[in-house]
């Protein structure tokens, strides 16, 4: 039911969360000799997370995890660019904030239309 009252906006949500871990994982490791910066591909795990909603068995349980190639090479191995995991912790948290609107919307709209307001 909540995948019709909701849309795609619940999957989104548990998907932006899950990119936030990523990249706040991203941070905290970017002084780590040999850490390798993750991200979640969120088209594609979008996707993947509609298609287990809708129940295809082929569907992966979890999204995929990417590693990401870095423009500056470190010496110690790191891959992490402090910049651009910052502004990707931005930009999702933004998405977030907004997708996370729209549901409140959603059951602001619901909760009225229950008490026949």
């Amino acid at each position: 039911m909540s995948d019709r009252i909701f849309g795609i906006h619940g999957a989104a949500l548990e998907l932006r969360s899950e990119r936030m871990r990523v990249i706040a994982s991203n941070i905290a490791n970017a002084a780590t000799p040999g850490y390798k910066a993750r991200d979640v591909d969120f088209d594609a795990g979008l996707k993947a997370k509609l298609a287990q909603d809708t129940g295809s068995p082929s569907a992966p349980s979890e999204p995929e995890l990417l590693y990401r190639r870095n423009a500056m090479p470190s010496l110690d191995g790191n891959t992490v660019e402090l910049g651009r995991e910052q502004i990707a912790f931005a930009e999702n948290a933004l998405a977030y904030s907004a997708t996370l609107e729209f549901v409140k919307g959603k059951v602001n709209t619901i909760t009225r239309a229950l008490k026949g307001e």
